[in-house]
């Protein structure tokens, strides 16, 4: 709020001044359209890289174009009104041109750079879903795509987290660093930083904040931003949740390759687990111990603590 006081003064106390010591309208009208372009600039270049500022500089040199081509016009029509008013007004209507030109190209800078700055495709990271890592696998292999923007402050943690004491802390840290790196050298995946902060008390509620202000998703695996996220309407891409939705499904008659890693309850039966957890008991599969084999599921139990699976040997991988 602080910050839009100092931008509203220099817009009303510039052209001012301008009136006070000029005691000219033009110089008012000049003034205030300096006076935005400034308050523009200082509130876009903040969270854009250099080459935006060429971009402005790009669009200021068109509209000084635009100037000359208007005034080539001008001067063929030999209406003696218009060129009047023009020739009387030419520094005023050259600099209006120059600096809308400007200001245009500024705003669209992060499009004309490939990125931009709000929308859907807009991915927020936070520190949890680094120091995972499944998001570089989802990223390298073209399921995840878009923009990824990294929070100063998630990188600030990160690097707390990799200078810590703890080495639990420390490995954390350095893995959560070492994923962003390897993030950053996709080729067609675009990994940026903004400094602004967001609002809240805790990492979550800035965050989702972020997400709020740049219309973006967030990428997590940590379900108190989920609660956060879900509050404040924010869509969420929690790679648990993914990892969940994926599991296999296996249905009667399908066929599936096992470890067969100790004997059942009955007699010549074999127990096997899926990668999620899931047992699977392997009818014929006691003198596979050790081994790999495979089963053909026949019946499929839904208990609490997951499914089961119920299987028969039908051929052994030596």
């Amino acid at each position: 709020m602080l910050f839009w006081l100092f931008r509203c003064s220099a817009l009303i106390g510039l052209p001012l001044l301008a009136y006070v010591f000029l005691h000219s309208w033009h110089s008012v009208v000049l003034t205030f359209i300096l006076a935005s372009v400034l308050v523009v600039a200082e509130y876009f270049v903040r969270t854009l890289k250099f080459m935006s500022i060429l971009i402005g500089i790009f669009g200021a040199l068109i509209g000084y174009g635009i100037f000359f081509i208007a005034q080539y016009l001008v001067t063929q029509m030999a209406l003696p009104e218009v060129s009047s008013f023009w020739q009387s007004n030419s520094a005023t209507i050259s600099a209006v041109f120059t600096m809308l030109c400007a200001c245009v190209a500024l705003i669209r800078a992060p499009e004309i750079m490939g990125i931009k700055r709000k929308g859907r495709h807009i991915k927020i990271v936070d520190a949890a879903v680094l120091i995972d890592g499944r998001i570089y696998d989802l990223c390298e292999s073209g399921f995840l795509t878009g923009e990824l923007l990294l929070p100063k402050f998630v990188e600030k943690e990160l690097a707390s987290l990799a200078n810590s004491k703890d080495l639990t802390e420390k490995a954390r840290g350095r893995r959560g660093q070492e994923i962003l790196r390897k993030l950053r050298e996709i080729r067609g995946l675009h990994v940026s930083t903004t400094s602004k902060e967001g609002k809240g008390e805790n990492l979550q509620r800035r965050i989702v904040s972020l997400a709020v202000h740049y219309k973006a998703a967030i990428i997590t695996v940590d379900f108190n931003i989920n609660k956060e996220a879900a509050i404040a309407n924010v869509p969420v891409l929690n790679i648990a949740d993914l990892t969940r939705s994926l599991k296999p499904v296996f249905l009667p008659g399908t066929k599936i390759s096992l470890f067969v890693m100790k004997e059942g309850k009955e007699k010549d039966q074999g127990i096997a687990y899926l990668d999620d957890g899931s047992m699977v008991v392997i009818e014929g599969g006691r003198k596979f111990i050790g081994k790999r084999a495979e089963a053909e599921v026949y019946s499929i139990l839904q208990t609490s603590a997951g499914k089961m699976f119920f299987t028969r040997i039908c051929n052994l991988e030596e």
